[in-house]
């Protein structure tokens, strides 16, 4: 039935999500541990791939397990085979033309309550899956699963609100121009990563709210937390079959999509590596497609931070702390490589980073008093063991930390290298863990350091530059404007706020499309120009032929 359109919308203004402190004795502080208190009773809970709205049990389950306590896990999940993934995608196409019909105002307000169930009714619930399956502290769970997966699904609607509000500017005497955004032909698949609930929700939420429908494979290691996204968004209102929830191996389910003729889009976050196999795939599979797949896609960063003779020290050292340290440096935008100035190294810089470093507290996010909790699983575990083995075998000295502790949880301490070699290995690859390098240069060799800088590393995600002399700030910008998508004058690396800092990077860390802006809507659709002709011609001859 079509619905009449009677009115011009105006979506409700849109704010960041208030964040809360979680202090001892607040009223946010009970809710959360009752919250994390009856989740640990109920555990493990039973997932099941969603499709066409419906439950579907295959029977080979695997396990999330729980990072910091990992004799438990937090859920088994079935996980997709051939059949569910076939059937997943024949729903998507099924319920496409519907969804893109349904009036734009009816879309929005979906999404609108989407984000009031996730700050609201369902704030403490996602934040607990997140700490217990992910590993997150309360702080972080806070400013992820809560503030910035609300804030991406507002200021969602508020971007697609702008962009079909851009027209063309002319029309002609008895013509009207206009644009419409079509959703893209065919569907999108969403692949997620592990290390923040909200981008979970934010893959297949950014090219739903445009039209499309969306076959999403969430991580392995937060399976509970999306699943629980799932649920918010079909109690928001998103019909059967808009978003399909196929958790299973990630190689046989997105081997199976990008294989469909269908196949319209990848939104992506994870591993360079991957996203790299996956575009070569694509791509071997052009013959086959309809079209052109747009490819969408954030991946690793080997981030910096520059700290010049003018920084302050004190503002430099808590900020490249919290930028390599928090959520044990798992963010793609975490502090990986640190630049100090010789003459601060010796004058106070190291002494206090060292000092400072040495108050972290490893363990459970549990106990709220730790900082830091475990790295995501063995296999991380045991490679950024390795990675600091290897720097102490290429002659890197350990200042701090440079041990683990896997007999409960996988608990990395917070470590610090300094290295005299600045293409040493931790300064080149992804660690993806709470490992920061300093490379400590000498003063009259910023410009030169800088340079260093920008051709070390294949990555180009975030960095950031400390300095109270504005020219040297000015320098550092300059050279190193293709060297970060994201960059933070005097702050950390991370931390990026969707309606603040579009996020992203290019070189090998994606296809900069700027999470958290007008900017990654435009690659999930595909425009048609109209014009409509009111007066009709008279004459087949131009002024021109005449003699």
């Amino acid at each position: 039935m079509s619905t009449p359109q009677l009115a011009t919308f105006k979506v409700p203004a849109v704010e960041n999500e208030p964040m809360r402190s979680y202090a001892l004795g607040s009223a946010e502080r009970k809710g959360l541990e009752a919250a994390l208190a009856q989740m640990q009773q109920e555990l493990p809970f039973e997932v099941p791939c969603i499709v066409n709205g419906l439950p579907i049990r295959t029977g080979r389950l695997a396990k999330q397990p729980i990072p910091s306590d990992h004799a438990r896990h937090l859920c088994a999940y079935h996980e997709a085979d051939e059949a569910t993934v076939a059937s997943a995608i024949d729903g998507a196409l099924a319920a496409k033309a519907e969804w893109e019909a349904m009036p734009w105002n009816d879309r929005a307000a979906i999404f609108l309550r989407a984000a009031e169930l996730v700050s609201g009714k369902y704030r403490y619930k996602l934040m607990a899956a997140t700490i217990l399956g992910q590993g997150k502290n309360a702080w972080q769970a806070e400013i992820d699963a809560a503030a910035e997966l609300s804030d991406f699904f507002r200021f969602g609607v508020k971007y697609v609100e702008d962009l079909y509000a851009q027209q063309p500017p002319k029309n002609s005497a008895g013509a009207w121009n206009r644009v419409e955004y079509r959703a893209l032909e065919g569907f999108v698949l969403a692949v997620s990563p592990f290390n923040f609930t909200a981008i979970g929700g934010n893959l297949p939420g950014v090219p739903a709210i445009v039209g499309n429908t969306v076959v999403w494979k969430p991580s392995p290691a937060a399976t509970y937390s999306n699943y629980l996204i799932y649920q918010i968004l079909a109690e928001a209102g998103v019909p059967a079959g808009v978003i399909q929830f196929v958790p299973g191996p990630p190689p046989e389910v997105v081997a199976q999509a990008i294989s469909h003729p269908n196949f319209a889009a990848l939104h992506f976050t994870g591993s360079t590596f991957i996203f790299k196999k996956l575009w070569k795939d694509i791509a071997a599979n052009l013959d086959k497609y309809k079209g052109y797949p747009r490819i969408v896609g954030e991946t690793g960063g080997k981030n910096f931070h520059v700290i010049h003779k003018s920084a302050e020290v004190r503002n430099a050292v808590l900020q490249s702390i919290r930028g390599g340290f928090e959520y044990q440096g798992q963010k793609c935008s975490a502090l990986s490589r640190l630049y100090v100035s010789s003459s601060l190294w010796s004058s106070g810089f190291k002494d206090m980073l060292l000092s400072e470093v040495a108050k972290i507290k490893v363990g459970s996010p549990l106990d709220f008093s730790n900082f830091m909790g475990p790295v995501i699983g063995r296999p991380a575990y045991d490679k950024i063991i390795g990675y600091i083995q290897k720097a102490k075998d290429a002659g890197g000295e350990v200042l701090i930390g440079g041990t683990g502790d896997d007999s409960k949880g996988y608990f990395i301490q917070p470590t610090v290298i300094l290295t005299k070699d600045p293409e040493s290995i931790t300064m080149k690859e992804e660690i993806f863990g709470p490992v920061i390098t300093v490379y400590v240069y000498d003063d009259a060799k910023y410009e030169q350091t800088l340079e260093l800088i920008d051709n070390t590393s294949p990555y180009a995600l975030t960095g950031s530059i400390f300095a109270a002399d504005r020219q040297a700030l000015l320098t550092a910008t300059n050279k190193l404007r293709n060297a970060a998508g994201n960059v933070y004058y005097n702050d950390k690396c991370t931390g990026a706020v969707v309606g603040q800092q579009p996020f992203g990077g290019g070189r090998a860390s994606g296809t900069n499309d700027k999470a958290g802006s007008i900017s990654i809507f435009y690659r999930f659709v595909s425009a048609r120009s109209v014009k409509e002709n009111f007066v009709g011609l008279e004459d087949l001859q131009y002024p021109s032929n005449l003699i």
